[in-house]
């Protein structure tokens, strides 16, 4: 297993960088002199534009530059094109606000794209707004969620290809579709980024690293109603960029109405040596989560020091309330899967509505887990019908499995350790809460040390190893 300081290599440590009062003869390239108005009504994208490529030319020439969005102002943007080499500097309380015209953007599918701008930051203590109240239809009371208008649905950040990529202390909010989009990137930094999107929105996840290298995303405050931190590897012809590795996620304050801290669901490349540690979950349908469910092999991961509040919602948001949720699962019949192997959960302790799972396929069996002093209490403080484990997406296995909720369930899985583990159980327990532990199809189920009992003793034994046949 590999220890998690040795994921701060050479990449991550590069990303350090002086404040900007240190820096010297810095050319400012003020957007309002290459003609943005700022009253929240012109669309001073193309001004924006015009002052973001001219400081491109000066930093190709090497000069430090800085665009600088001047604070007191709204903007209006449609989509707008970042260059490498600059700093693209949100001062104040400036606002950039995103057009809802979809004529305003052409064939763009983000109001902020960079493809291959090395040595981009964005900087400063602006606000970007997605606007997504005003790209929604109606309120869908029944599944408790928001229904988009059809067409536009514009991510807040498109970074293609980047490296030696930048974003403080920025807040990113209302986004109506995923909120910071990191693809094929190389040294990447997220610092201190606040992301308060609707919690009722779908798909508007908070950061997606996806087939990137050597990132780190810390100090960051993420309100969404999709995924969180969600690292992903593409699949079919977005799998282009390598294996996502050497993540390093801490110190951040997470609330979603879907996964908190999540690998997946698109794997077909390898992710591995990830570390998520000292994070806050304080609301997810999914505490922890691994999903597999494409070609790639999921290993050296750690989750540790981390805290979460783990609960059921409507029915089409992904995930039933499991604390802890480690699933490979092949997407399709034809799929061919990889396999998870060699994770670590240390420290970790959380209140849920539904079991720790983790589970493999018949080809893809998950092994070599370790969970130390995890501690759970699982309870029942929703409305929604419980008894059931969430496997979707696949199409190759039912999506709600009817399932009684054990505190711990491992399923067709070799080497999983519980060392120093605990589940407790809220006052009135369903009766479709079981056992302690519950192996179905494992071998080498290591139990050391474990505190805890059924949830009802009377009826069911706190450890039970089921094997086929």
């Amino acid at each position: 297993m590999l220890a998690g300081a040795a994921l701060l290599g050479p990449g991550c440590s590069s990303l350090q960088t002086s404040p900007p009062a240190a820096r010297r003869n810095v050319k400012v390239y003020d957007v309002g002199d290459y003609g943005a108005v700022g009253d929240g009504q012109t669309l001073d994208s193309p001004s924006i534009q015009r002052a973001i490529d001219k400081a491109a030319v000066a930093a190709a020439g090497g000069h430090d530059v800085q665009v600088l969005v001047r604070g007191g102002k709204k903007y209006l943007v449609g989509p707008i094109q970042l260059r490498g080499g600059i700093e693209f500097h949100l001062a104040d309380d400036a606002m950039l606000m995103a057009s809802t015209n979809p004529r305003d953007y052409g064939d763009g599918t983000a109001v902020f794209t960079a493809d291959r701008a090395n040595a981009l930051r964005i900087t400063g203590t602006g606000t970007i707004d997605g606007r997504s109240p005003d790209f929604m239809d109606h309120y869908d009371a029944q599944n408790e969620w928001w229904r988009p208008k059809p067409g536009l649905r514009p991510k807040l950040f498109n970074i293609t290809g980047c490296q030696d990529f930048e974003i403080h202390d920025v807040t990113l909010r209302h986004g109506v579709n995923w909120t910071l989009h990191l693809l094929g990137c190389r040294r990447a930094l997220v610092d201190h980024v606040t992301i308060d999107n609707q919690l009722d929105v779908p798909n508007c996840d908070g950061i997606d690293p996806d087939q990137c290298q050597d990132v780190e995303i810390r100090n960051c405050h993420i309100r969404c109603g999709d995924d969180a931190i969600a690292i992903k590897s593409g699949r079919g012809a977005t799998a282009q960029y390598g294996p996502s590795s050497n993540i390093h996620v801490h110190d951040c304050i997470l609330e979603t109405q879907d996964s908190g801290l999540k690998i997946g669901t698109e794997t077909g490349l390898d992710i591995h040596d990830v570390v998520f540690e000292r994070c806050q979950i304080r609301q997810a349908c999914r505490g922890l989560c691994i999903q597999l469910r494409d070609e790639g092999n999921i290993y050296n991961i750690v989750f540790r020091d981390i805290t979460f509040t783990s609960r059921y919602f409507s029915a089409p948001w992904w995930g039933r309330g499991e604390a802890i949720s480690f699933t490979a699962l092949p997407r399709s019949p034809q799929t061919r899967l990889g396999t998870i192997h060699d994770v670590t959960v240390k420290n970790v302790t959380g209140k849920a509505e539904n079991s720790v799972r983790v589970e493999g396929s018949p080809a893809a069996r998950v092994r070599d887990v370790t969970l130390e002093n995890v501690a759970v209490t699982l309870d029942r403080w929703t409305k929604y019908d419980g008894g059931v484990f969430d496997n979707r997406p696949p199409d190759a296995a039912a999506s709600i499995e009817k399932h009684g909720n054990p505190g711990y369930h491992v399923r067709q899985a070799d080497n999983v350790t519980l060392r120093d583990c605990s589940v407790a159980w809220g006052g009135h327990p369903p009766d479709y809460f079981t056992n302690a532990v519950q192996g179905e199809d494992v071998t080498n189920l290591q139990i050391e040390n474990f505190k805890g009992q059924a949830a009802h003793p009377q009826r069911d034994t706190a450890i039970a190893i089921n094997q086929p046949g």
